[in-house]
């Protein structure tokens, strides 16, 4: 079960570095007008990209 979570956990950092890496300048511009987001919202949208993400992960299973 570890060496899957890490396999995991690798992956996200690989896919997270991909924009900043590929197109700092769009990533940068995001980041900012994420920071003017509240944080209600924020969190209503982690929420659905997690419940996105268990059904992927469920389907995929």
């Amino acid at each position: 079960m570890w060496p899957d979570l890490l396999r995991a956990l690798a992956l996200v950092l690989v896919i997270e570095g991909l924009m900043p890496f590929l197109a700092p300048e769009r990533w940068r511009e995001m980041m900012l007008r994420l920071s003017d987001v509240d944080g209600r919202s924020l969190r209503v949208f982690g929420g659905v990209l997690i419940g996105v993400g268990v059904l992927l992960l469920q389907f995929i299973h």
